[in-house]
């Protein structure tokens, strides 16, 4: 509703994870290198961690877009906690044909033959899981056992694994330290920093041609203050800021107005965004975002 208003080409701060909105913050460029060097060095395992919304996904999509043509990939979004089921999704995954396999040995050999043909090909296989705390214990053994496929040179198979902290957890556990030393690359993503959070900002407008400082440099430090720099809140705060705005006929978004959608929302008792007690008050809060504003302004 608010695209023409602001003179956009499309909604900025969707929460779908969209590889053309990808900010390379500090963290998030380490992240993105890490991951295409574990992939080029063969790394049996990569494991990506970040809190909920920290931008994973994103990172992952960027990666599958770019992907060139010697590399065969699959993608588990959301996996259970039973092996039977891993391999179905595995085959699933990479498109094999699998009816009329019910028990888990011939799933196993479809998948074999399927990585060894494309060895054959010149190509490479790879396994991406999405949302990787939802796997157990013995579901990453097993996963390790699949990795040991391979020849005297080449892996055949390089799993990258993307989850919340909660997979950190899991494998710390004793019984998978040898899982653990496969890991080749390990990376975690995390929030961003209130100068970031304002440089993200203006990137997304600027992608769907919007002008820039829509925000001003006082709203970016509402937007760090009350989301703490996760993206997805970003996203979710700024969105309803720019329908605030639009629903006010405001050309330009102030840190009250940033404020005013975080406090309603804190009504609704179901926010994400930062609880603010009611001993805190706005001077206190004012007092936080100018000093907040002053590390934009710094880095800008």
């Amino acid at each position: 509703m608010y695209e023409n208003f602001y003179h956009l080409s499309g909604k900025p701060f969707s929460l779908l994870p969209d590889a053309e909105f990808l900010f390379l913050s500090r963290r998030h460029r380490r992240v993105v290198n890490l991951l295409e060097y574990g992939i080029l060095t063969q790394a049996g395992f990569v494991v990506i961690t970040g809190e909920v919304g920290a931008g994973k996904t994103t990172i992952i999509r960027r990666y599958l877009k770019e992907a060139g043509h010697d590399v065969t990939v699959g993608v588990i979004n959301n996996p259970s906690d039973s092996l039977g089921n891993l391999l179905g999704w595995m085959t699933m995954a990479f498109e094999l044909e699998h009816k009329g396999m019910q028990d888990t040995a011939s799933l196993y050999n479809a998948f074999i033959e399927f990585l060894l043909a494309q060895y054959a090909l010149g190509k490479r296989t790879i396994l991406i899981i999405d949302e990787a705390q939802n796997l157990k214990a013995d579901m990453l053994e097993e996963l390790r056992m699949l990795s040991n496929v391979n020849n005297e040179k080449d892996q055949l198979l390089q799993i990258i694994l993307v989850g919340q902290p909660e997979l950190l957890d899991t494998l710390k556990r004793p019984e998978l330290r040898q899982f653990v030393q496969r890991i080749s690359v390990h990376c975690h993503l995390e929030s961003l920093a209130a100068a970031e959070t304002g440089a993200y900002i203006r990137h997304r407008l600027s992608v769907v041609g919007g002008e820039p400082h829509v925000f001003d440099d006082r709203a970016c430090a509402a937007v760090y203050y009350f989301t703490c720099g996760v993206p997805r809140l970003i996203n979710l705060l700024c969105d309803q800021a720019l329908m605030y705005g639009f629903s006010d006929d405001r050309s330009v978004v102030d840190a009250e107005l940033v404020s005013e959608v975080a406090v309603d929302r804190g009504k609704s008792g179901l926010s994400p965004f930062r609880h603010i007690p009611n001993t805190v008050s706005w001077d206190e809060i004012s007092a936080e975002l100018d000093k907040i504003t002053e590390e934009i302004r710094a880095d800008s």
